[in-house]
């Protein structure tokens, strides 16, 4: 074995080992140190995906390893990545398949940033081959995938994997407004809203030839084969229900995330039980709870969609309010987004004494507080779950995916979240999942 594997194995003691030795591993270097490391005692990073947020993402993993490939299916993006001067610094490996990355024995980290549609056969395969993932939200396009990425590393818990939901580690404005709802501090929680503006209306568009660059079908992986309009592709995927879940995924993922955290909800067997899709609006005509048109954006644009808990708590998932989270309790409420935390009980320090570095730590899962892509790196040296696990996501997926549903056929559903199933709806049930193209079939571990 060379000296690069043997050492680079040393700091990658993660796997069964690691997790079972938490609190007894290598105090962890803060990422200014970590970037200084030596080569040889640095992960290998594959990073597929490397559009806009993706190459975001490659930068910032760069602080902690090696980026020794780089993949996408446009040629342009792995092009533009592998010559970045934070990425791949013009050595890394490219390729137009990700399977390529996968393959590789010398990789220990994957970072995937593609279409949401992608996400979850990818991850998977990146667990049974052995990888440590870094997935970008929102990590499923259905229920289903909820289902089989959490089963997927329940099985492969010898991996580490952090979902890009970076508001996990704002101490400073998020998690402050956590610990509040988890005190008390506010009373008993009454309602919460998540706002997160309605996706955009646009279209008719006209059908066009690939770029030569990119490899179409494979973008389009288990979804249906169509024409390529170039307002399908890329970044404008978000408001196409093939592909994401518009704003209710995209945004959701964030603060649904929070609001469902903040309630206590994050739990395995948790989740809504009465979802009020009535009041949603979309820019094309719907017929069974599928767009009758397929040349312009089809996710909601307009919408005020009411969750209900057992516990009595309302969560609203809305286009209409100022993007961020509300949280209502009987004795006060706060408001929180990525500007500001505002509201009387923070004008007034109600949490003064009662948020405290342990309550912080707490809240992190018994990891210092730090960045969220140190978290990551961290658990990889330490083990232990990340503060943005897949099993607590998973939880906040359900509640943007039944909203989503919800909204589609314009009317209520119910969910029975010990069963993890929609009820008495035979038509919402079967939108739990979707039939995938034949040759990109997602896994079940």
């Amino acid at each position: 074995m060379t000296q690069l594997s043997t050492t680079r194995r040393d700091f990658l003691k993660t796997s069964s080992l690691a997790a079972a030795t938490i609190g007894l591993a290598t105090p962890f270097a803060p990422e200014a140190a970590f970037a200084n490391i030596a080569a040889n005692d640095r992960p290998n990073i594959g990073c597929i995906g490397v559009g806009s947020m993706g190459t975001g993402d490659a930068r910032g993993h760069a602080s902690f390893g090696n980026i020794v490939a780089v993949c996408d299916v446009d040629d342009r993006h792995a092009q533009r990545a592998r010559n970045d001067g934070r990425i791949g610094k013009g050595k890394a490996d490219t390729y137009k398949d990700y399977r390529k990355v996968l393959e590789r024995n010398d990789i220990d980290v994957v970072s995937v940033v593609t279409p949401d549609h992608w996400h979850i056969k990818i991850c998977i395969e990146a667990l049974q081959a052995g990888k440590h993932v870094f997935c970008q939200k929102p990590l499923t396009l259905t229920l289903e995938e909820n289902r089989l990425i959490r089963e997927a590393c329940k099985k492969y818990n010898d991996r580490i994997f952090l979902v890009g939901t970076q508001q996990r580690s704002d101490q400073n404005r998020f998690m402050r407004a956590v610990n509040m709802a988890h005190k008390g501090l506010l009373g008993d929680i009454t309602r919460v809203t998540a706002g997160i503006n309605g996706g955009p209306k646009g279209g008719p568009f006209p059908v066009a030839t690939p770029p030569a660059e990119l490899d179409w079908d494979m973008w389009l992986g288990q979804a249906p084969k169509v024409d390529y309009r170039e307002k399908r592709c890329h970044y404008q995927f978000r408001w196409w229900y093939e592909y994401s879940g518009g704003k209710f995924t995209d945004w959701g993922a964030h603060h649904v995330d929070i609001a469902t955290w903040a309630i206590q909800q994050d739990k395995e067997g948790m989740g809504p039980m009465e979802i009020d899709g009535t009041d949603a609006n979309h820019p094309v005509s719907f017929k069974d709870g599928y767009p009758t048109r397929e040349d312009s954006y089809n996710t909601a644009h307009d919408f005020a969609v009411k969750c209900k808990f057992e516990n009595g708590i309302e969560m609203i998932v809305d286009s209409r309010s100022p993007r961020g989270v509300l949280i209502e309790g009987t004795k006060g409420r706060i408001f929180v987004n990525r500007g500001k935390i505002s509201g009387k009980p923070i004008e007034e320090n109600w949490d003064e004494g009662k948020y405290t570095d342990e309550d912080k730590r707490a809240l992190y899962k018994g990891k210092p507080v730090e960045g969220h892509k140190n978290n990551f790196y961290r658990c990889i040296r330490e083990g232990g779950l990340t503060v943005s696990d897949v099993f607590s996501h998973v939880q906040a997926m359900n509640t943007c995916h039944l909203a989503a549903i919800a909204a589609r056929l314009n009317r209520k559903i119910k969910w029975d979240p010990q069963k993890e199933q929609i009820v008495g709806d035979e038509q919402a049930a079967a939108m739990a999942t979707r039939e995938q193209r034949k040759g990109y079939e997602i896994p079940n571990a």
